[in-house]
């Protein structure tokens, strides 16, 4: 499959082929290797990722590796996709460290302890305050990382990397 095509892009047409009842195996086959166009190939289906310099021995090893059900990237893609997970995980982190500077101390102790699944009861115990404190502290967390829940400050705490 090509990106590029006059009546139909490739990676719309990748989408349609892999809607069909029995789909078939798609490599891209380009020489546009943006990270935006292999995560979108991808998404939309696509088997592999493949430029238009890579060797023809090794496309036709490719076809082989998707026949099989392994997926067939170009180095440089598969280097760009690493890029672009570290890119996103260090994003996350620095995002999630930032939310988390707004907590007091008190309220960051309480936060780890979600994080790490303790209850109400656990956290009081654990950092000798009352429930009641507890179930402040756990407010003002919830306002200040914009977190509808627990899961979402363990998430938050998380990826600050702080548990």
């Amino acid at each position: 499959m090509d990106l590029r095509m006059p009546v139909l892009d490739g990676i719309a047409a990748t989408g349609r082929f892999k809607t069909l009842p029995t789909p078939p195996a798609v490599i891209v086959l380009t020489t546009f290797d943006a990270d935006d166009f292999v995560v979108r190939a991808l998404a939309m289906g696509a088997d592999g990722f493949l430029l238009k310099d890579t060797a023809p021995d090794e496309i036709v090893a490719a076809i082989h590796d998707v026949l099989a059900g392994r997926p067939a990237l170009s180095p440089s893609v598969t280097a760009a996709l690493i890029k672009q997970v570290v890119s996103v995980g260090g994003a996350r982190s620095a995002s999630a460290a930032s939310r988390i500077e707004s907590l007091t101390a008190r309220e960051h102790d309480v936060a780890v302890e979600l994080a790490r699944g303790a209850s109400n009861a656990e956290i009081a115990e654990r950092l000798y305050m009352s429930l009641a404190t507890v179930k402040a502290h756990i407010s003002h967390i919830f306002t200040k990382l914009d977190a509808a829940n627990r899961v979402q400050v363990a998430i938050v705490m998380h990826d600050a990397e702080v548990v």
